[in-house]
């Protein structure tokens, strides 16, 4: 029960398992995740528009594609042929906006081989930071072949003297 203006009020269970959902790792975790994506999509963005695409399109000759459309129906204005994808948009043209779509791919595959390689080189650092320094703590017994202490001069197992 919970006093509310001087009145007694049941509590909802949904208000306790509401924040005992709230409250749990996994929603926490995944909000922080949220936020990091979007933040990070705007430096893949970035990266793509600014740094890749420029030398692509400067490789491709200057090659836009986004006005690259074909009219499937005419405007108002009865028009076929338009300057520009905007204009025919203005005049209510029905437009097949071919160049858009190769644009999005070509962004899509950019976009897929930038995520790719900050993948790849997360992963190389995290598995450098991880391998195990090759400092042997053991060695094998040279009579009985068991694993002792380095620093051992007498087989735990066999009781054979070991030279170091």
């Amino acid at each position: 029960m919970v006093e509310v203006a001087g009145l007694k009020v049941k509590k909802p269970k949904m208000l306790d398992e509401f924040r005992e959902f709230i409250t749990k790792g996994n929603v926490l975790d995944l909000a922080v995740g949220i936020i990091i994506g979007l933040a990070f999509s705007g430096v893949v963005n970035s990266m793509v528009n600014d740094v890749i695409m420029p030398p692509v399109g400067l490789a491709l000759g200057g090659a836009d594609f986004s006005e690259t459309y074909i009219v499937l129906k005419p405007g108002a204005d009865g028009n076929t042929t338009y300057p520009s994808l905007a204009a025919a948009k203005a005049a209510g043209a029905v437009t097949w906006r071919l160049g858009l779509f190769v644009n999005t791919i070509i962004n899509f595959v950019i976009i897929g081989f930038v995520i790719f390689m900050i993948v790849k080189t997360a992963n190389n650092a995290r598995r450098k930071r991880e391998e195990p320094k090759n400092d042997p703590t053991e060695r094998d017994c040279p009579h009985c072949l068991m694993r002792v202490p380095i620093k051992a001069t007498k087989c735990g197992h066999c009781t054979s003297d070991i030279t170091v």
